[in-house]
């Protein structure tokens, strides 16, 4: 169930999750055309790759490692005598639990990524942000500035 070598992936799965959540936002449908020009109300960000710059995900990642291996260790000691139901049965708590976790270190780090995101659309103008991942072409990329914002550099 939990081994050395999912622990990171947890931590990616969460991080996808959320990208995937801000990255389905839509299409720029209110492009307007002046002289040539193409003048866009839409923001492009890598939300992906503010979040893992953001400061405070190294001390998350830790933490989830940290509850990720305490997690394996409770499971190994309780379920040495149970049979293949309530180990399934017991699994699935400890995943709970560690989705639990993983949703209190992320949802604050994922709050403060989306309130800079927010304030430069809002003082930019743009009606709409987009994940870079989700875009072809156009829009202006507001990730320098953001992760500037973030990291304080």
């Amino acid at each position: 169930m939990f081994n050395a070598g999912k622990q990171g992936k947890v931590f990616v799965m969460a991080v996808l999750f959320f990208l995937g959540v801000v990255g389905i936002i839509g299409i720029n449908t209110n492009t307007t055309y002046a002289a040539g020009a193409v003048v866009s109300n839409v923001g492009i960000v890598n939300y992906q790759l503010l979040m893992s710059q953001h400061p405070d995900t190294a001390k998350a990642e830790e933490a989830m490692n940290a509850a990720i291996a305490q997690a394996k260790s409770d499971f190994d000691a309780q379920s040495v005598n149970m049979n293949d139901q309530d180990k399934q049965a017991l699994s699935q708590q400890f995943r709970q639990k560690i989705e639990q976790k993983q949703h209190e270190l992320l949802a604050p780090i994922n709050d403060k990524v989306m309130a800079v995101i927010k304030s430069i659309a809002e003082a930019k103008g743009l009606a709409i942000i987009v994940d870079k991942s989700s875009s072809i072409y156009g829009g202006q990329d507001i990730t320098n500035e953001a992760g500037k914002m973030l990291t304080g550099k």
